[in-house]
């Protein structure tokens, strides 16, 4: 784990075979938020650390922007040592999850729909995620200025706590049809995320970057 920026904590596991990373994030604040769970396997590994790094803080939301088992895979077992955290997740989510029987607490949000706690704001925007175009979300964290990216940033690599510097718009403009594979979707996003002005940019895989 490693304190990758401000008060965001990151946890990371390399996979070998891919040459791949895959990253969770804690929040650090009186109502703490962790993106992410890892798979079920990268959660066991997970818990022990975020009791750490929390230090008796409260877990109170787990975000997850899309369905998949790097980012909710671990959501039951992490449920079960931090029973009070509330995930968030768009509503075709919500649904799938519930399809697995996680019912309890889930917050549904929409596109450009706000939460805000005292140490944070956070911005939702719609993420037409993967080959099945489901409509995950994006997380914007204003106050920081921070923009969780899930798997529209990405690069290969082993990176844990590797920062790099880069471009906001460049970001935006790599947006490839194997993220987004239709187009006026994938147009429609990038038209979005330029309304925003992002300093750092919390990657799902690969290294963060620092705009």
């Amino acid at each position: 784990m490693s304190n990758i920026y401000e008060n965001l904590q990151q946890f990371s596991s390399y996979a070998a075979p891919i040459d791949l990373t895959f990253h969770q994030y804690i929040l650090l604040a009186d109502e703490s938020i962790l993106i992410h769970t890892g798979s079920a396997q990268e959660a066991e590994a997970l818990i022990p650390k975020m009791k750490e790094v929390l230090a008796g803080r409260t877990l109170k939301y787990i975000f997850i922007s899309h369905f998949e088992s790097d980012e909710c895979g671990g959501l039951s077992l992490i449920l079960k040592y931090f029973p009070e955290a509330k995930p968030i997740c768009s509503e075709v989510t919500a649904r799938q999850l519930s399809g697995f029987g996680i019912t309890n607490d889930i917050i549904i949000k929409k596109p450009g729909e706000k939460l805000v706690c005292n140490e944070y704001e956070l911005e939702f925007i719609n993420y037409p995620s993967e080959m099945h175009l489901w409509g995950g979300l994006l997380l914007m964290e204003n106050k920081h200025k921070i923009f969780f990216s899930s798997d529209l940033v990405f690069r290969f690599g082993n990176t844990h706590g590797i920062v790099i510097e880069g471009n906001w718009q460049t970001e935006i403009d790599n947006i490839t049809p194997q993220q987004i594979s239709d187009p006026q979707q994938r147009v429609q996003l990038q038209q979005d995320l330029v309304k925003f002005n992002p300093k750092f940019v919390a990657t799902g895989h690969g290294p963060c970057v620092k705009i």
